[in-house]
C-alpha cells in the first residue's frame, strides 16, 4: 500500500528514457483508487546513423541534449496537463549506453530542480517489463526481455525480478543490428525491423548453417554473428564473378531462425521451471512478428498464451519510465538529487520490487 495520502483522484509521473539512440518522454496517470494506468503522451525522437554504422555514444548524447526540450514540450502539450499536476520526475537511471544516459539524467534534474519536483530513477528492464504487464494484461508471466543491449529470461519471485537465462556476451538485438551493418541495410526505422522485412522475402525458406549456442539456460550470439559475417563475405565473392549463391534475404532468414530458435528453448525451460503459462515478451526485438510467431507456437503446444506489444511500447520510450517510477513512488521511494546517479550497468534483479506481493 502507499504510504502517501489518497487527496487526489490520479497521480501523474513524467517519464524519460535516452539509454540508447531513442529519446523518449511519456506522461502516465494513475488512479488513486484502482491504481488503472491511463497512458496521457508518449513522445519519442530517434537518432539514425547512415547505414553501414552504429550509432557512436557521443553522437547519440549529442541528439538527446538537441531535442529533449522539444519533446518535454510536445509530451506536455499531448498530455494536456500543467506543470502542477505532475506529482515526480523519472528517470532511466541504467543500464544502457553512458553519454546518453548522463544527458537525460541532467535534464530530468534540471526539470525536478526547476519544477520543484522529486526524482525517481528507474531500471530500465523494470520499465519495459511493469509496462507490458499493463498494456497486455499479463498476471505472472516468464518474460523475455530482447533488445539491443539486453537479453534476459526473467520471473517474478519474491519481490524480485529473478533473471534464469541471458546472453554470455552480446544481445540479441546487437546482433541483429551489427549483421545490417555487414549488409549495409538502412538504420531508418531500425536495423533489426529491416532485418526482419528482407527475411520475409526468401523465396525458398533456405535455412543456412549456423551455430547453436544454448548453454543450460544462457546463450550466446557472438560465434553466430561471426559465422554470418563470414556467409556475406562468401556471398558478396560469388556475386561478384556472377555465380548462382544465396540471397541477403536467406541470411537475414537463417539468422532470425537460428537466433529465436534459441530464445524459445530457453524461454520454454524457464516456463517448466516456474510452472508458467505465459509468456511476455519486451523490448525492441520483441516487436519481431517472426519471434512472437515462433513463441507462440511453442506456448500453444503447453497450453499457454504469449503476450508482447506494438512498436509504440516494446520499442524504448518514456512512458514506461513514467509508469515503474510512479509505481515505485506510490510506496514512498524517491531519488535524492545527491544520488540521481546513472549507471551502464544496473541488474534487473538488484530492483526490490516493493509494489508487488
Amino acid at each position: 500500500m502507499s504510504d502517501i495520502p489518497m487527496t487526489k483522484k490520479r497521480r501523474i509521473a513524467l517519464g524519460c528514457e535516452g539509454s540508447a539512440n531513442k529519446l523518449g518522454i511519456g506522461i502516465i496517470s494513475h488512479d488513486t483508487l484502482s491504481g488503472s494506468p491511463t497512458v496521457l503522451s508518449n513522445v519519442r525522437d530517434t537518432f539514425v546513423s547512415p547505414p553501414g554504422t552504429g550509432f557512436l555514444p557521443k553522437d547519440t548524447a549529442r541528439h538527446h541534449r538537441s531535442f529533449f526540450v522539444r519533446v518535454a514540450k510536445q509530451a506536455l502539450r499531448d498530455a494536456g496537463i500543467s506543470i502542477s499536476e505532475i506529482d515526480c520526475i523519472c528517470y532511466t537511471r541504467g543500464p544502457g549506453m553512458g553519454a546518453p544516459l548522463t544527458s537525460v539524467a541532467i535534464a530530468a534534474r534540471t526539470l525536478s530542480l526547476l519544477w520543484d519536483k522529486p526524482l525517481v530513477g528507474v531500471n530500465h528492464c523494470v520499465g519495459h517489463i511493469e509496462m507490458g504487464r499493463a498494456i497486455t494484461g499479463a498476471s505472472n508471466p516468464v518474460v523475455l526481455y530482447v533488445s539491443g543491449g539486453n537479453t534476459q529470461v526473467i520471473a517474478y519471485a519474491e519481490q524480485r525480478y529473478r533473471i534464469f537465462g541471458e546472453t554470455l556476451d552480446i544481445a540479441v538485438g546487437n546482433c541483429l543490428d551489427r549483421f545490417a551493418r555487414t549488409l549495409e541495410i538502412s538504420n531508418d526505422p531500425a536495423p533489426g525491423y529491416n532485418i526482419e522485412q528482407l527475411a520475409k522475402q526468401s523465396a525458398d525458406n533456405i535455412l543456412l548453417d549456423l551455430p547453436y549456442a544454448v548453454k543450460g539456460m544462457d546463450c550466446s550470439f557472438s560465434g553466430i554473428l561471426s559465422r554470418a559475417d563470414e556467409l556475406a563475405a562468401f556471398m558478396k565473392q560469388k556475386a561478384a564473378k556472377g555465380e548462382d549463391t544465396f540471397t541477403p534475404a536467406d541470411l537475414c532468414f537463417s539468422l532470425q531462425e537460428t537466433v529465436f530458435a534459441m530464445l524459445v528453448e530457453i524461454t520454454e525451460r524457464a516456463m517448466a521451471h516456474v510452472g508458467s503459462n505465459q509468456v511476455l515478451i519486451v523490448g525492441g526485438v520483441g516487436c519481431n512478428e517472426r519471434l512472437q510467431e515462433m513463441m507462440g507456437a511453442m506456448a500453444a503446444e503447453r497450453g499457454g498464451s504469449v503476450y508482447a506489444t506494438d512498436e509504440r511500447f516494446c520499442i524504448d520510450n518514456g512512458i514506461m519510465i513514467a509508469h515503474a517510477g510512479l509505481l515505485a513512488y506510490e510506496t514512498g521511494f524517491r531519488t535524492p538529487l545527491e544520488e540521481s546517479t546513472c549507471t551502464q550497468r544496473f541488474r534487473t534483479d538488484e530492483v526490490f520490487v516493493k509494489w508487488r506481493d
